[in-house]
């Protein structure tokens, strides 16, 4: 039996048949996930063929498999299914650009995972689906039922196996949902730029008069929070394609993360969890439904997906011109980077490839040193090809359209996080992004930091200009100067990776972006 997507049908199915389901006091559907509550990237395989070999990273994120071990997997999936009474088929799309968008179907044993497509996915209309055709991505998941670990190139019994060549994608042994968003993102990720697209782990926004902003950055820089803005119309929370036509959000959902949510802190995404949305592993009272969303008992990852119609000044459809502005954003623990600093193309590249943030981490003896992360183009779980080539291309499209890139610090000034320092207020890094949206930071007076050589504007309205240079803010000069050369230490290492790539013919390119980074 084929189900019809029907939302209500879906919730009937879920609470019938799937333990842990509820409805929740607003309306929401809460559902379990199992075993798995987030991702597993170690058992992430994808299938090195005459397709993929010259073209793919090869090793983490992209770990190989060969055909035939897919399709001993593939036949383990499907004969599952098979074996089910119902499954739940999805016909839906990704990317909201006409042009450029890919038919999706998603074949799956569990209501939740159904519903969680459709709002994930754009959502096709009736006569969309009268004339579906053949589609040209298929997931195959079958999740709740696990993959034989004595098979080859297996290191558990999770397996999310992606076969470019044939278009397909197998789940097995995870119920965890994200791993069909991400996947089809990493498919996403492969198809787009060998059209000459540029797919983005971003967030993204536009103003009343057209003007787009992209939003980069790692978890806890402040993405969502900044990317939702009620002046301003949001395109979308996560996935980005910049193509010819402009730039477009991949997916019709947002996958927001709910641990301590509330309606003061994130009105939009509070609000959004209603009939129809899909709520993650989360804890409520067994009498009233209510969620307690400080409530980390089952995971920490707990998650709502809902439409992006939810959010009221989502701008649909989900589309705007290209980019004026592309904002890297940083949480910086050290406390040595600018609150916000102008970039030129090269250093924008150099800050994209190195996709940096430090995460305050707590160790035994209650010092909490601050933990540097560097996740390649703000995504590398994601990305299938190598990082400077996703890096050449934003630059090409920054110059062509006349994008300024920014780097703009949301974590700690006057001090580290385990020193005196303290976190740059909300309020002002509002401020700070409301002057780039606006123009006025383009207008303002830069002087250049050591280092590092970030361009700093000497004012910003509402700001108080002692802290946009953080030498100023931090009373002890030394430890500043040995923070500031530690954090380029910690840059220059992650870079080495990349630094033997060579770009284009001459590798003229690799040397700008180099030269680019902190120079001692």
């Amino acid at each position: 039996v084929i189900i019809k997507k029907k939302i209500a049908e879906l919730y009937e199915q879920a609470i019938k048949y799937e333990k842990g389901s509820f409805i929740t006091s607003t309306g929401a559907l809460a559902t379990l996930s199992g075993a798995k509550t987030g991702r597993s990237p170690r058992d992430k395989r994808v299938v090195r063929d005459d397709t993929t070999e010259g073209d793919l990273w090869w090793g983490s994120p992209n770990i190989e498999m060969d055909e035939h071990t897919f399709m001993v997997n593939r036949e383990r999936a499907v004969d599952y299914l098979n074996s089910l009474d119902k499954v739940f088929v999805n016909d839906q799309f990704l990317n909201w650009d006409p042009e450029h968008r890919i038919k999706v179907r998603i074949v799956s044993a569990r209501a939740y995972h159904s519903l969680f497509m459709h709002n994930m996915c754009i959502r096709a209309t009736p006569e969309e689906l009268e004339n579906f055709g053949t589609p040209d991505f298929t997931i195959y998941n079958a999740g709740q039922f696990p993959c034989n670990r004595y098979t080859h190139y297996m290191t558990s019994s999770t397996s999310i196996d992606l076969n470019l060549g044939r278009r397909e994608m197998v789940i097995l042994g995870t119920q965890y949902a994200g791993e069909m968003k991400k996947g089809l993102f990493g498919v996403m990720h492969y198809l787009m730029p060998l059209r000459g697209i540029l797919s983005l782990h971003s967030g993204c926004n536009m103003g009343k008069d057209g003007d787009v902003a992209l939003f980069f950055g790692l978890s806890g820089t402040g993405k969502t929070t900044l990317s939702t803005d009620h002046n301003r119309y949001l395109i979308g929370d996560d996935e980005h394609c910049w193509s010819d036509n402009g730039v477009s959000n991949i997916e019709g959902g947002c996958y927001a993360k709910c641990i301590d949510l509330s309606a003061e802190k994130e009105p939009d995404i509070f609000n959004a969890i209603k009939f129809g949305t899909v709520l993650e592993n989360v804890v409520f009272d067994e009498h009233t439904r209510q969620v307690d969303y400080s409530d980390k008992s089952v995971t920490e990852n707990t998650r709502a997906a809902y439409p992006i119609e939810y959010i009221p000044n989502a701008k649909l459809p989900c589309v705007g011109p290209h980019p004026k502005n592309v904002i890297l954003l940083a949480c910086d623990a050290f406390g040595v980077l600018p609150p916000v600093s102008r970039l030129n193309l090269a250093q924008t590249m150099y800050h994209f490839i190195s996709g940096y943030t430090a995460l305050v981490a707590g160790t035994e003896d209650g010092i909490k040193e601050p933990q540097a992360t560097f996740s390649a183009c703000f995504g590398a779980a994601f990305i299938m090809m190598h990082p400077t080539r996703y890096a050449a291309m934003l630059a090409e499209k920054m110059q062509k359209h006349g994008a300024t890139g920014w780097l703009v610090n949301t974590g700690w000034s006057g001090g580290s996080s385990y020193g005196s320092g303290s976190r740059i207020k909300l309020s002002y890094t509002r401020k700070i992004i409301n002057a780039i949206h606006s123009g006025e930071l383009l207008e303002a007076n830069y002087t250049k930091t050591e280092i590092f050589g970030l361009e700093i504007p000497s004012s910003i309205e509402g700001v108080p200009s002692e802290i946009l240079q953080p030498a100023n803010t931090w009373s002890d000069k030394k430890a500043y100067n040995e923070t500031l050369l530690k954090l380029g230490g910690l840059f220059k290492k992650n870079f080495e990776v990349f630094a033997n790539h060579k770009i284009g013919k001459d590798g003229k390119l690799t040397e700008q972006i180099l030269a680019a980074g902190p120079v001692f």
